[in-house]
């Protein structure tokens, strides 16, 4: 199948902003006043490292067995930014570490998911291994369906704004979810590309669903437990629910709708989120600008 689910009106070349943050201002708590909304959010800088690291090695290996050549400059370009994303968020884990949040004893739990679980296996060549491959190339499908849902939702989270959370962390934050709204429909396509199986659409998405939600709310816990300046901090469903219903974290409501879409047999990504959103804050983020003003420097 050619990559042709989305308009060209609606495509934009995808390239790496090699951006950089400095996170000694930013306190424990940068939401203020809220340990929760800032330690759900915090579970991104422990899943994304060793999650787009491995996308990056899976589309690594899909690459030959591209035959579109727009499809392939897209998956190209998504290597590119979500390379520098995992090195974004990768270090943010020291800074942590230094307000007494060691992520160690998590981290390690999710290297080995992917690393090992998810990782190349000792397969005889031909149907067995290209089976292995189309399996985590529609996992990042379904990953991906989600971090465009959470990227639009953080471009659009005003009352993040309004709490005073930290300018830096959202900044980070936006730069990465207008990212994965620009790329948005380039896993789903590789998908359809390489195989485009509806049954295993389904599959991989309830394998990853059920994933993210296991490792998101052991990471909350973890973040909660281990927060030095609370007592008896938990993590509840509750408190989820009415920070949803607050803005400061996606709406349970929005999430659950989600499914479907995801789900529908005429599903497409360009369906998510706003491309021309995304590409505007690109042109005002304070980390891209001083990226394009580097590379400017350096050519």
């Amino acid at each position: 199948m050619s990559n042709k689910g989305r308009s060209d009106g609606d495509r934009v070349p995808l390239k790496a902003r090699k951006v950089s943050f400095s996170w000694e201002d930013t306190p424990l708590h940068w939401v203020p006043g809220d340990p929760f909304t800032t330690h759900t959010i915090n579970v991104l800088h422990l899943l994304l490292p060793a999650g787009e690291r491995w996308f990056v090695h899976v589309y690594r290996q899909v690459l030959p067995y591209i035959r579109d050549e727009r499809l392939r400059e897209d998956v190209i370009g998504f290597i590119g930014q979500e390379a520098v994303h995992s090195q974004a968020h990768d270090e943010v884990l020291p800074h942590l570490k230094e307000q007494g949040l060691d992520p160690t004893p998590y981290t390690a739990q999710v290297d080995w998911l992917f690393e090992k679980l998810l990782g190349d296996r000792t397969l005889p060549p031909g149907r067995a291994r290209r089976w292995w491959l189309k399996e985590r190339v529609a996992l990042i499908a379904a990953i991906e369906h989600y971090t465009a849902f959470l990227g639009d939702w953080v471009l659009n989270a005003d009352e993040l704004d309004r709490r005073g959370a930290d300018p830096t962390m959202l900044d980070l934050l936006r730069w990465h979810g207008a990212e994965e709204v620009e790329h948005r429909s380039v896993a789903f396509e590789l998908f359809m590309h390489l195989d485009g199986s509806y049954r295993r659409r389904v599959r991989t998405w309830a394998t990853a669903f059920a994933a993210l939600v296991f490792l998101w709310q052991r990471g909350v816990r973890f973040f909660m437990a281990n927060d030095p300046t609370l007592t008896g901090g938990k993590a509840s469903l509750r408190a989820f629910y009415v920070r949803g219903r607050r803005g400061t974290l996606p709406a349970t409501g929005a999430l659950l709708r989600s499914v479907p879409r995801y789900l529908s047999r005429g599903y497409h990504p360009s369906q998510e989120g706003s491309t021309e959103q995304a590409v505007a804050y690109l042109a005002s983020s304070p980390a891209a600008l001083a990226a394009l003003a580097a590379e400017r420097r350096a050519s």
